[in-house]
């Protein structure tokens, strides 16, 4: 796919020297049609790619928020069906870069090879499957059939170096950072390592390197942007979501709580 959307994005802001602004949703929290709006709204804000969260209901890998906004997601009768819609819907109307977020259950629940084909007829551009590890994916043949859509790959904290470096030299898109052990959930302080080992995940990866998990406050946004080629923001907008998720302003709440992250992102 060589007009792919995540790498036109990142090429532009590598030729900007700006770091990109990643934003997670859950798709269908509060419902599909509110994260149309909510897709439209950030994009407006200057949010560069999105994130969007098959609900599934066991996600080990997330915090108490983002657990609540999948059940939320379920409760209003999302389907991993519908969310292709919906970015069927996006597409009429936006070209923003948008990544599947996602466990591997409800991709091979659907057929693994058959959604990777309806996501990228869609106009999805990546795939971010969180509990595939990079050597169960090279080792099944199945799982190397892509339909163009880049493999987003992550990268924990623990990870040994020469791992980060292989894991980075083989990635798509952009390679996803987990800044801290655990699961996702606003945090207080960053980790003290992130720069150090962003700066080892690049000397292997010819891709960007997003750092999420933790991120809230500009000022946090800021700090992470000054190493990292994007910064991710997931559980503090998803928080925003359920505390506002009944309002009729509520893409407009989102907004104004989202655009001095990536006005913090883009200031380095």
């Amino acid at each position: 796919m060589p007009d792919n959307r995540l790498d036109q994005t990142f090429a532009r802001l590598r030729q900007e020297k700006k770091a990109a602004f990643v934003a997670y949703l859950a798709a269908g929290d509060p419902t599909l049609d509110a994260t149309l709006d909510l897709v439209l709204a950030l994009e407006s804000a200057g949010v560069d790619v999105i994130e969007l969260g098959l609900p599934f209901s066991d996600p080990l890998a997330d915090g108490i928020v983002n657990q609540l906004a999948a059940q939320r997601a379920l409760d209003s009768g999302t389907t991993t069906a519908g969310v292709l819609g919906l970015v069927r819907r996006i597409r009429e109307r936006s070209q923003i870069p948008l990544v599947l977020f996602t466990y591997l259950n409800p991709v091979y629940t659907y057929g693994f090879e058959t959604f990777n084909a309806d996501a990228a007829a869609a106009g999805a551009d990546g795939v971010l499957l969180l509990d595939l590890p990079p050597d169960e994916a090279a080792a099944n043949a199945e799982l190397t059939v892509t339909h163009g859509l880049r493999q987003i790959r992550l990268i924990a904290p623990t990870t040994p170096p020469e791992r980060m470096k292989a894991i980075g030299a083989a990635g798509e898109g952009f390679i996803y950072y987990v800044s801290r052990e655990g699961v996702t959930g606003e945090q207080t302080a960053l980790a003290d390592n992130i720069a150090e080992n962003v700066a080892i995940i690049k000397s292997g990866s010819g891709v960007p390197v997003c750092v999420g998990f933790g991120i809230s406050t500009p000022e946090q946004a800021a700090a992470v942007a000054q190493s990292a080629d994007g910064v991710v923001v997931g559980s503090a907008i998803v928080k925003t979501i359920a505390a506002h998720g009944t309002s009729p302003d509520l893409a407009a709440l989102v907004t104004a709580f989202v655009r001095p992250l990536v006005e913090a992102t883009k200031s380095v």
